[in-house]
């Protein structure tokens, strides 16, 4: 059976924040990209962070009610990180916030990831390079590339550049990443759109 959701959103430029924005409004109802395991596989998947073959085996290896268990678990990080981020959005994060980031810090320190050599290119390039593989020995695996997303966000992310979308109904973040700084949407198409209309209607009634 096809899943309903539309493609997850991916507009914050930054991954980090648009984990953040797996739940959204982007019509008229809201979107949970997450609210179960089979949402949470096609999100990792789309975002890139877990290899198609990973999923696949993990699938044949692990119940639904695991993979529902792991997007439970999901969630809660999202809205923990979220409300870490509406309140120190908008100026540079300060060394003494980095207390409150610890349950992320217990998160990463499951990890099971090693390094490895491995050949890449073809022909004339081919060469040797240094990768980190990750071992994927249970659903619960799955949070860590998440985690590891968040925790390069807040440690390469200015947060003064950090912005919630002005649309009225919004719910979406976004890294400002314009020449400066003037970034007011999560996306034209969506709430910059909304907000000319509603301009244009307001001219009209204006004139009117």
């Amino acid at each position: 059976m096809p899943d309903p959701r539309p493609p997850a959103l991916f507009l914050a430029d930054a991954l980090g924040l648009d984990f953040l924005n797996t739940v959204a409004t982007p019509a008229d109802e809201e979107v949970d990209w997450i609210a179960d395991g089979d949402g949470l596989l096609a999100w990792l998947e789309q975002a890139e962070l877990v290899p198609a073959d990973v999923l696949k085996s993990l699938r044949t290896r692990a119940k639904p009610k695991e993979f529902d268990d792991v997007a439970a678990q999901a969630r809660r990080l999202r809205e923990w990180f979220r409300t870490f981020v509406r309140q120190h959005k908008g100026r540079p994060l300060a060394l003494k916030d980095t207390r409150e980031l610890e349950p992320l810090n217990r998160l990463l320190a499951h990890d099971e990831s090693f390094g490895r050599i491995v050949t890449r290119g073809h022909g004339k390039d081919r060469g040797l390079a240094y990768e980190t593989a990750r071992r994927w020995q249970s659903p619960d695996a799955l949070l860590l590339p998440i985690g590891e997303a968040l925790a390069k966000f807040v440690c390469e992310e200015d947060f003064s550049h950090v912005k919630a979308c002005e649309g009225p109904a919004c719910t979406l973040m976004f890294a400002d990443h314009t020449r400066g700084h003037a970034r007011r949407w999560c996306s034209m198409a969506i709430c910059g759109n909304r907000a000319k209309q509603a301009a244009h209607r307001q001219r009209l009634k204006m004139q009117g």
